[in-house]
C-alpha cells in the first residue's frame, strides 16, 4: 500500500473577460478495491455552484459553471488517497480464453463491445505496423500486450506537450513521437483491431525523482485492457510498465475526449488566451502505529 497526496492546477488565463459556459471536472477518483480516497477537495475560480454525478462509465464528475466574468479560470484540485496495487506477476495466465486472440464470453462481449470497435478513420497506415507486432497465434495475451507496451516505449520519441487534443494513432506512428496521451490512444484503437477490449485511461504517474520517467509532472494517460477472469489491467507505453502501483488512475473512457480532466465552454472573444497546468505528486512517509 501506497498513500500519496496529489496537487492538480489548471489554469486559463485570457486577454480579454469573458463569461463561462458549462463545465465537467475529471478529478476525482473513484474509490475501489485498488483505491481508497481519504480526502478530494476542489477550490475553484471564478466560484460557481457545483453538483456532482457518476457518468454512464462510472466515474466521478464535477458538473460545474463558473459565474460572472474574468479574466482567468482556476480549477485546484487536492487529493489523498491510499493506493493498492495488484502486481502483474501475481496474474497466472492459465485460462485458453487469455490466448491470442482473446474469446471473451458473450455476457462480456455485449458489455464490452463499445471498447472493442475502433473509432480512428485513418487506420491505413496503423494496420501494417500492427501486423508486424503481433505473434503466433495462440501466444499468451499477456505476453503480446507486455511486448506491445515495452514496443511503443522504446521505439518512439517521447515529447510532452501542454497543447490540447491528441495525434491520430497514424499521427504518430508518421511523427514516430508523442506525448503519453498519444501513446495511449495509439494502443488502445490498435488492441481493438485484434479483438481486444481497451479504454484510455487519465490519471496521474509517481515518479520518485526518477529522471527517465516519462509524464510526471502533469496528468497522464495509459491504456487499460480486459482479460477474461482477469478483469481491467493497467497497461503504460509511455514507460514501458504494467500494473505499476506509480499509476493512479482518475478517469477510463472510449475516447480521449470523454476523459478530459477539465472540458467546457467560454462565451464571448478572449483575445488571446495561455493554458498553465501543474501537477505534484508525492509519496507519504509511513506513520510510526
Amino acid at each position: 500500500m501506497s498513500r500519496f497526496t496529489i496537487r492538480h492546477e489548471t489554469r486559463y488565463d485570457y486577454d480579454n473577460a469573458v463569461a463561462f459556459g458549462p463545465h465537467s471536472l475529471l478529478l476525482r477518483p473513484r474509490d475501489s478495491h485498488a483505491i481508497r480516497l481519504h480526502s478530494a477537495n476542489l477550490t475553484l475560480s471564478p466560484p460557481g455552484e457545483t453538483r456532482w454525478s457518476y457518468d454512464a462509465l462510472g466515474n466521478c464528475v464535477c458538473r460545474f459553471t463558473p459565474q460572472g466574468e474574468a479574466t482567468s479560470f482556476s480549477v485546484v484540485s487536492e487529493l489523498v488517497l491510499e493506493r493498492f496495487p495488484a502486481p502483474i506477476d501475481l496474474y497466472p495466465v492459465r485460462d485458453p480464453q487469455s490466448a491470442m486472440p482473446v474469446d471473451y464470453a458473450l455476457t462480456d462481449r455485449i458489455a464490452l463491445a463499445p471498447f472493442m470497435t475502433p473509432t480512428s478513420d485513418d487506420i491505413e497506415g496503423v494496420l501494417p505496423w500492427l501486423r508486424d507486432q503481433l505473434g503466433a497465434i495462440g501466444e499468451p495475451a499477456m505476453s503480446f500486450l507486455l511486448r506491445l507496451t515495452q514496443h511503443i516505449c522504446g521505439h518512439f520519441d517521447y515529447q510532452a506537450r501542454e497543447a490540447e487534443g491528441v495525434q491520430t494513432p497514424a499521427q504518430t506512428l508518421a511523427f514516430r513521437s508523442g506525448s503519453c496521451r498519444d501513446y495511449a490512444w495509439l494502443m488502445v484503437e490498435a488492441l481493438r483491431h485484434v479483438g481486444f477490449a481497451a479504454r484510455f485511461v487519465t490519471g496521474y504517474l509517481y515518479s520518485a525523482g526518477i529522471a527517465d520517467v516519462r509524464g510526471a509532472g502533469a496528468t497522464h494517460a495509459w491504456a487499460e485492457v480486459f482479460l477474461p477472469d482477469l478483469g481491467w489491467l493497467q497497461f503504460d507505453p509511455t514507460n514501458g510498465i504494467a500494473e505499476s502501483p506509480d499509476l493512479i488512475a482518475v478517469a477510463a473512457a472510449r475516447t480521449p475526449a470523454e476523459a478530459a480532466p477539465v472540458a467546457g465552454t467560454i462565451i464571448g472573444n478572449p483575445g488571446g488566451s495561455r493554458l498553465t497546468v501543474a501537477v505534484d505528486v508525492r509519496l507519504e512517509e509511513p506513520q510510526p502505529a
